[in-house]
């Protein structure tokens, strides 16, 4: 009885550490900014290069992303907003991108409760964003971010895109 309550310990503090490892290799990561009394709240899992080839292989071009790992990540905007221009509620959403080489598509998903995008369904998209990627400095872990001005971008290994979000006036 011992002998197995011993083995049960061994394999379960083994299972832990295996956890808390691949949960190091993605830690869960935020950003959040206020402008004016427009609150946006991003909360992703943030993947590391670690010698990887990224874009076009780890992730490959022309599908849809979760945008980093794990749980699809969330943007969340307490007023209504324009993101480049087109009209977005109030709300939680799932950001999806679809990366190419000349130009990606991010996507603000209506499910924002889904597990990467495995069950991503396009009839569900509140909008889709036209964005060029900017070959940018080194960035070993996936960083998703907004700035006082209201640009969210996404940086990863040596490529960057950008979205403008402004708060939508009312009358």
């Amino acid at each position: 009885m011992k002998r197995t309550y011993l083995i049960g310990l061994i394999l379960l503090s083994f299972f832990v550490v295996d956890l808390q490892a691949q949960n190091a290799k993605s830690p869960k990561s935020s950003s959040e900014e206020t402008i004016g009394d427009l609150d946006v709240k991003i909360n992703y899992s943030a993947p590391s290069v670690r010698g990887r080839k990224i874009w076009g292989d780890l992730v490959p071009y022309d599908k849809v992303w979760r945008t980093g790992a794990d749980n699809a990540t969330t943007v969340q905007f307490n007023k209504d907003v324009t993101v480049d221009g087109q009209a977005l509620k109030a709300g939680k959403y799932a950001l999806f991108t679809i990366p190419g080489e000349k130009e990606w598509t991010v996507i603000f998903n209506n499910n924002p409760d889904q597990w990467g995008a495995y069950k991503y369904d396009e009839s569900l998209d509140a909008i889709r964003v036209k964005v060029q990627p900017k070959e940018h400095k080194m960035t070993e872990q996936l960083l998703i971010d907004v700035d006082p001005n209201g640009i969210i971008s996404i940086s990863w290994d040596r490529m960057r895109v950008e979205v403008q979000v402004r708060q939508t006036k009312t009358e």
